[in-house]
């Protein structure tokens, strides 16, 4: 059983611990300290279930003993003891934050927190839980607004020197405490550095998954395949619900009425390059009608002819190696890659204070890789703190709603806060009473751009996810957002890495980048996907009058570029987006570079304009190989100046070599002719222009052995593209909802109405009140936006980016106007309405040129 022993450091550098009397503080980092409290001194040094790695740098630091008192200065935090016999209380344990002056004294409660996960999102609804009649509840994160934070590790179990859990021996206090002010990156980084790293996950595992709770046959499930290989979007994983065993929640027997060749069927799936995963419900134990039950009863010491049950128990080491032995080892030889422990059954064992839930997430991460050679990948819900090391995660069933689609934007990249990166929604909704085609596409995008994009739902035949089977226009949405995440797999690989090696989680809250920023806190659902790209997918219905979705959109300082069509926006203000099905809002910073796998295999590498690099990396995909340098590590670089582009490209680290066919895809130079292109200074001839208007360098070939440089040369300077030009007027007027005699009006005269509000409101065509917002936000940088926070605050935020006099905004709280913002006012900072503050009532009025409003009126009464 030696796979499950741990190969951790857990006792900390002796250097870095301080005694005192009853307590002991080690300092791990210099805003990280860990206090512990021992009533006999038996301070503890084995690793939990939390903390593995305390063994960490030293760091410099100062102790003063004054009588009873001890004060430890590091760099960032001042920590100040008084001696007693009481263990930690708020009178004797404080430490101060040099860098904002704030003070935690033991005991208190962060009213700051920025929050963390949650279990699970079963039968919730948006962020309310159905089944228990009360709003979602998240964990405590790492990050918060008061620049502190604590892991009370006293009640965590302990690691055996053989890898199994047992509570804690004594009564000890053992609390961690996180003082990174506003530095939220440093937090996160340095808590995987004491917790763990994430595990590198496989390749693979960054596709497409299809999955859903049907009594498929293995037939139907072959048929679904042949589907997604017709319609040309691969298929990586194909989960497999419970019926694939005998009846009953638990079972470990292939049913024969579904799977009468169950052998057979994962060969093929394996030729096809598909992997499969198995749904587990493993709290029943082991019934006498399983095919295995004979020979892990003799294991265990039970008769088998007494038929009686082995009882699921998770204290027991012998049961352990059973389960693994017997159950799940004979499945895994027949082809099963990994297992969806789908565990329902709470949070008691017969240990106290051991969530099997947890413990089923380790031991199956640690039992996978038994061979040495084979990466842990696990398919199950958040166990608490330091289930970031057994990636991927179930986020569990929700109502297919909009609600829980704007949701699981929030829940997703809050959930980076306690470092869990790897979540998979059910795409497309669980469970629900309508059918919306519409949504289905949205939840779509946004599975492209989540971390693991898994279609999943119950049997109702109104929730067939395929995308075939949808209406033209909305399969079509569908089905180009899923190649499109299969071009994405080259840059989710390498943020994969970046995130193994220490890095941030792939979706982050925006505050992560920009803390001091109050704007970065008033987005809840936009976030950022990797390094320097912010996505905002739409998350409400189409408007019926210009039949466009609305997102407001917060792009921090600098220079940003839609990712699609290399359009310039620019930073620090907000806007708000207006798109129709096949929209995503995503946008990327200046002198950004990406790379993506092209229809054909080969590499395209996107380039913006401006200055700016990306690193790329890759390896077998699915061993640990890469941890004995069986890898690649290029990096990139491009800058545009004036008319030129010049991109090079070079490996850095790692033993593989490789040579590679490599597309460049310049976005955004507008149609600029080309002068001339070199490759490591000699003439190259092959590129294009692609209907999209992209600049394509095509069939260049890196060899990893050797940089390369590439240089495109332009006939005139390469300017920006508007964010609204005509063409794009013209296309808001072809998708509104209008009377045809007010469209051919107002397209038969474009240039006269184009950038001229008061021409349109002035020409009394058939505009609703939706129709003049949607094209004065488009085109005179207007706007406005409202949204309710989880906490239960409201933001406002409105903006008027050229002073225009016919816009302004009044905001009223309570019973006094708090806010009269003058017509011609610029844009405002966010305003944050209190709990308090929205229980007693307010209202906004905002006033489009005097023909169109919006307004929010929360007042529970008529004033």
């Amino acid at each position: 059983m030696d796979r499950f022993k741990l190969k951790v450091t857990p006792v900390a550098d002796k250097d870095a611990i301080v005694k005192f009397g009853n307590a002991r503080f080690t300092i791990l980092k210099d805003r990280l300290i860990r206090c512990e409290y021992s009533y006999d001194r038996n301070f503890e040094d084995s690793p939990t279930q939390h903390f593995w790695f305390r063994l960490q740098p030293l760091v410099s630091y100062s102790v003063k003993r004054t009588g009873e008192i001890i004060e430890i200065k590091t760099k960032k935090l001042t920590l100040t003891y008084l001696e007693t016999d009481e263990g930690f209380t708020s009178e004797n344990l404080s430490i101060t934050i040099k860098e904002n002056g704030r003070t935690w004294r033991y005991g208190d409660i962060d009213h700051e927190n920025l929050l963390g996960t949650a279990r699970t999102l079963d039968n919730c609804n948006g962020d309310y839980d159905l089944f228990h009649f009360r709003k979602l509840h998240l964990s405590q994160g790492l990050l918060s607004r008061s620049g502190w934070s604590v892991i009370d590790d006293s009640r965590s179990l302990l690691f055996d020197r053989n890898g199994f859990l047992h509570p804690w021996r004594d009564r000890n206090f053992d609390i961690y405490f996180f003082g990174y002010g506003d530095d939220y990156k440093g937090c996160i980084t340095d808590y995987y550095a004491v917790s763990g790293n994430v595990r590198m996950i496989p390749k693979w595992s960054l596709g497409i998954w299809w999955s859903r709770w049907e009594r498929y046959t293995q037939a139907d499930l072959e048929r679904i395949v042949g589907e997604f290989e017709q319609h040309k979007v691969p298929l990586s994983v194909c989960v497999i619900d419970k019926d694939w065993h005998l009846p009953g929640w638990t079972g470990y027997t292939w049913n024969p009425k579904y799977f009468p060749d169950p052998k057979g069927f994962l060969e093929r799936l394996h030729k096809k390059n598909i992997h499969a995963c198995m749904n587990l419900h493993p709290s029943k134990g082991v019934g006498p009608h399983e095919k295995m039950y004979p020979v892990f009863a003799e294991y265990m010491g039970i008769d088998p002819k007494s038929k009686v049950k082995i009882t699921f128990d998770l204290s027991d080491p012998k049961f352990i190696e059973g389960y693994f032995r017997f159950l799940h080892h004979p499945l895994e030889k027949d082809g099963v890659d990994f297992w969806w422990i789908d565990w329902q059954q709470g949070t008691e064992s017969h240990i106290s204070g051991l969530d099997p839930l947890w413990y089923l997430n380790h031991l199956h991460s640690a039992d996978l890789c038994r061979d040495g050679k084979k990466r842990p990948i696990n398919f199950s819900r958040w166990g608490d703190n330091g289930s970031h090391r057994y990636p991927v995660g179930f986020s569990g069933d929700t109502l297919a709603t909009w609600k829980s689609l704007k949701f699981q934007l929030y829940f997703t990249a809050t959930a980076a806060n306690i470092g869990y990166g790897w979540w998979s929604h059910d795409i497309g909704g669980f469970a629900q009473h309508f059918y919306n085609e519409e949504l289905y596409v949205r939840w779509v995008q946004f599975g492209c751009f989540s971390p693991i994009f898994r279609f999943h739902s119950s049997g109702d035949p109104r929730l067939d996810n395929r995308p075939w089977t949808k209406t033209d226009i909305y399969r079509d949405a569908a089905i180009t957002a899923l190649k499109l995440r299969n071009s994405l797999l080259p840059y989710l690989y390498t943020m994969a890495w970046k995130n193994r090696c220490g890095g941030l989680p792939l979706i982050r809250p925006m505050y992560h980048e920009h803390p001091k920023d109050e704007n970065a806190y008033a987005c809840p659902n936009q976030y950022y996907f990797g390094d320097k790209l912010i996505v905002a997918p739409f998350d409400e219905a189409a408007n019926e009058d210009t039949l466009m979705a609305r997102k407001p959109v917060w792009l921090p300082k600098g220079t940003w570029y839609n990712f699609f069509n290399g359009k310039e926006y620019k930073g620090g203000r907000w806007y708000a987006l207006h798109g129709t099905l096949k929209d995503i809002p995503v946008f990327v910073a200046a002198g950004a570079v990406k790379p993506l796998k092209a229809e054909d295999g080969s590499l395209d590498i996107v380039l913006f304009n401006g200055k700016g690099s990306c690193d790329i990396y890759d390896d077998d995909g699915e061993t640990v190989g890469y941890k004995s340098g069986e890898y690649t590590f290029s990096t990139c670089r491009s800058e545009w100046k004036g008319k030129s582009v010049t991109f090079t490209m070079e490996k850095k680290a790692g033993d593989l070599e490789n040579v590679a066919p490599v597309n460049l895809v310049l976005r955004g130079v507008n149609g600029n002719d080309i002068a001339s292109i070199t490759m490591n200074g000699k003439p190259y001839k092959k590129s294009r222009y692609t209907a999209d208007n992209d600049f394509r360098i095509e069939g260049l070939i890196f060899d990893t052995r050797k940089p390369f440089k590439v240089v495109a040369v332009f006939e005139e300077e390469i300017k920006p593209i508007p964010v609204f030009e005509l063409h794009d007027f013209e296309k808001v007027i072809r998708t509104f909802n209008l009377p045809t005699s007010t469209a051919d009006a107002i397209l038969g005269n474009m240039k006269k109405y184009f950038g001229s509000p008061e021409k349109l409101v002035k020409a009394h065509h058939e505009f609703t009140s939706s129709h003049l917002k949607a094209l004065f936000e488009l085109s005179c940088d207007v706007g406005f936006y409202n949204e309710l926070l989880y906490d239960g605050r409201e933001v406002v935020v409105w903006w008027n980016e050229r002073k225009l006099p016919e816009f302004e905004a009044h905001l009223s709280l309570g019973l006094k106007y708090a806010e009269n913002r003058p017509a011609g006012s610029i844009d405002h900072p966010p305003v944050f309405i209190t709990k308090e503050e929205v229980k007693a009532g307010w209202r906004i009025h905002v006033n489009y040129f005097n023909v169109a409003t919006n307004e929010v009126d929360r007042y529970f009464f008529k004033r």
